[in-house]
């Protein structure tokens, strides 16, 4: 028992110095994972974090400046700024998780049927598949689909996720077709094991660094859809907070009360450029040769 703590608190003593080496020789990946972390605390504690009802009305207050009372100050109906800009949050990481996760899943199972079985198979999935849902902008499809079945959480989700799962499904396939020759793949093959055997046990657990990458420069793709369907009028209805309906209300005010554009449109960057910061460190820590280059 002794031993395993020993190991255990050495273990977590090796990976605090790895994430500080790394957070040395890439602080954006650090700032970017900081900027996470806020976000997601502001998604899960948002009641709690909140100052006031984001949305309680209160029109004496309407477009007031940023003032100890409200930081951020209040939007044309008397809403606290801040507090719609902290449950904004919680909307933009679930659609975003939900977008990344579904067109993930999507990806790695029609990208595997493709690249692992290629001939005609491979050819259909890739050339009339992949190439019919490309053919079209990935916002026109989610506008045409929400348009069809109405706003909401889970339509936004399903119509971000109709073109976002062909770029998984892409890189899923190019791995996987660079996989299935190899010699770990043909030693399973000998010894019997089933086609989705060899594709969740040995293909998928050697491509998933690369999908890994991809997810989370996708997460930050997936915040910015959010946010462009939200200005649209297409994302969730109101009076629910969303940085990209915040954006719409206030584009009415941009000069005569900016801070109804300036605070989430500064929110939708973060968190954008926060996911991508992370995309990039994990793309260069994963990467043995960028590794070595940096010394780590």
């Amino acid at each position: 028992m002794v031993l395993v703590i020993e190991s255990m608190l050495t273990t977590a003593i090796s990976f605090r110095r790895s994430l500080a080496s790394n957070a040395r020789h890439n602080p954006l990946a650090a700032l970017g994972a900081v900027l996470v972390v806020i976000f997601l605390i502001f998604a899960l504690f948002a009641p709690w974090i909140a100052p006031h009802d984001p949305a309680a009305i209160h029109l004496p207050a309407r477009l007031d400046p940023p003032s100890p009372a409200h930081w951020f100050g209040t939007d044309e109906l008397g809403r606290d700024i801040l507090s719609r800009v902290v449950y904004g949050a919680r909307i933009s990481m679930l659609v975003g998780s939900g977008v990344v996760l579904t067109s993930l899943a999507l990806g790695l199972v029609i990208g595997s049927i493709g690249g692992y079985y290629g001939g005609s198979i491979d050819r259909f999935i890739n050339i009339v598949v992949m190439n019919a849902f490309l053919s079209f902008p990935g916002i026109l499809l989610a506008i045409a689909f929400i348009a069809f079945r109405g706003p909401g959480i889970f339509n936004l989700v399903l119509a971000l996720s109709l073109g976002g799962w062909v770029g998984y499904a892409r890189l899923v396939r190019g791995q996987v077709l660079a996989a299935r020759e190899r010699e770990f793949v043909e030693a399973a093959r000998a010894l019997g094991a089933s086609d989705l055997r060899i594709i969740v046990h040995h293909i998928l657990p050697n491509i998933i660094q690369p999908v890994v990458v991809q997810a989370a420069i996708g997460m930050a793709g997936a915040i910015l859809a959010e946010a462009t369907m939200s200005f649209l009028g297409l994302g969730v209805p109101p009076p629910t907070a969303s940085w990209g309906a915040m954006l719409n209300d206030g584009r009415a005010h941009l000069f005569d009360a900016p801070h109804l554009v300036l605070f989430p449109a500064l929110a939708v960057m973060l968190a954008v450029l926060s996911f991508n910061f992370i995309g990039d460190a994990l793309r260069d820590y994963l990467d043995p040769r960028s590794r070595i280059e940096a010394g780590l």
